[in-house]
């Protein structure tokens, strides 16, 4: 165990924290909603929210790897995430904005925990973390034409 092991433990449990919130708000998304694009919203909120429940998965398991307890109750997940839960029901396009902001602050986050994990050459987390942020920044490029459109 290297000395910033228990930093990044607690840094990923917060990222957990954030995805899990953030997934729940694409199932959210993916139930409710409506209008001339509906097809095409609910597949993507769909594609999202499997691939975000890979990486929390990812995300919990790396935590156990380096020794920690991942973040396991809701409640104790929303009283620290800062993600928040979306108790409106918006249009598909202010989902979809409200998604690319989410995304946006995940990817800062991952990448915080990234450097936090590359000083203490904690090359798989880096690793895991890098393979995070491409699908990230694909999908805001994604998300990004399907508003432009």
């Amino acid at each position: 165990m290297n000395t910033n092991t228990p930093k990044t433990i607690e840094n990923l449990n917060q990222l957990l924290a954030d995805a899990t919130v953030f997934y729940q708000k694409l199932r959210h998304y993916h139930w409710n909603v409506s209008g001339p694009r509906f097809y095409q919203y609910h597949a993507l909120f769909e594609s999202l929210y499997d691939a975000w429940a890979d990486a929390i998965d990812e995300i919990a398991e790396r935590i156990l790897q380096l020794g920690g307890v991942p973040r396991h109750t809701l409640a104790d997940m929303l009283a620290v995430a800062t993600i928040s839960e979306d108790p409106e029901i918006p249009n598909g396009e202010m989902m979809l904005e409200r998604t690319v902001a989410d995304l946006q602050l995940l990817h800062r986050e991952m990448c915080a925990v990234g450097n936090i994990a590359e000083a203490g050459a904690d090359r798989v987390t880096t690793g895991l973390l890098d393979g995070l942020c491409a699908g990230i920044e694909k999908n805001l490029w994604m998300i990004g034409a399907t508003l432009a459109a």
